[in-house]
């Protein structure tokens, strides 16, 4: 990720925080220089990504100011996120339902997306997140058991992301995502409250540690009229 990637992630953040509330300014192009100790060609490529995103409106004179929302609404989410569905909602009432959690010897399909020998088990779980109570993304995971050792239900209740930074230590380098539409099957009927013609928006994603090794392989499924994601494509 570049420099100037991660102010724009920064800055981005502190609107949602609201600590540059809609219709405020931001702080001008020099302050953001001197607290990011970059160039200001870096904080301009900063701007302009959420500028382009529709976060933020700048006019010359007048300064940049934070707009109410983005381009595409509230609902609508970075397809290159991958700090977990708890972050991203850290300011909603978001619960987590266990629906199956249990150790097995992963089939070749899973052994391929995780790079394991067949001798090595995995964590096979499915969560409903439920948003104000209500369903809204159903996660089929699978995880090495030697790189996330104790994991259990009451960690599975909350945010397994948070679980691996702050008790593990642990730092990813990327993920590599898929995004394709699917049709409602029978997990998504009876958890997610699918109709048997209605669509689903399925991630599929790998996530890989600094050493290039795999840590979790997940398909996270989607109803249609809930959620949705989008690329934005920087040229420099």
């Amino acid at each position: 990720m570049t420099k100037y990637e991660k102010i724009a992630n920064i800055l981005r953040g502190r609107i949602e925080e609201g600590i540059y509330p809609a219709d405020s300014l931001l702080p001008n192009q020099i302050e953001l220089v001197e607290e990011f100790q970059v160039s200001r060609v870096t904080i301009k490529k900063a701007i302009n990504i959420l500028a382009m995103e529709g976060l933020i409106y700048s006019q010359r004179g007048a300064g940049t100011r934070v707009l109410k929302r983005g381009i595409w609404g509230t609902e609508n989410y970075s397809a290159t996120e991958y700090d977990g569905l708890s972050q991203q909602m850290k300011d909603r009432n978001l619960s987590s339902q266990v629906i199956s959690f249990e150790v097995q010897f992963p089939n070749d399909d899973i052994r391929e997306k995780l790079l394991l020998d067949k001798h090595k088990p995995v964590y096979k779980i499915i969560r409903l997140r439920l948003l104000d109570g209500e369903p809204y993304v159903l996660e089929h995971t699978y995880m090495p058991t030697e790189l996330v050792p104790d994991l259990n239900p009451s960690i599975l209740e909350k945010s397994i992301y948070h679980y691996l930074h702050q008790e593990l230590g642990i730092t990813f380098a990327g993920a590599y995502r898929n995004l394709k539409a699917d049709k409602a099957d029978e997990f998504d009927k009876t958890y997610l409250n699918c109709q048997a013609s209605d669509p689903v928006l399925e991630v599929e994603q790998v996530v890989y540690l600094t050493n290039g090794q795999p840590i979790e392989y997940s398909r996270s499924r989607n109803r249609y009229d809930q959620r949705s994601y989008s690329v934005l494509d920087v040229i420099d």
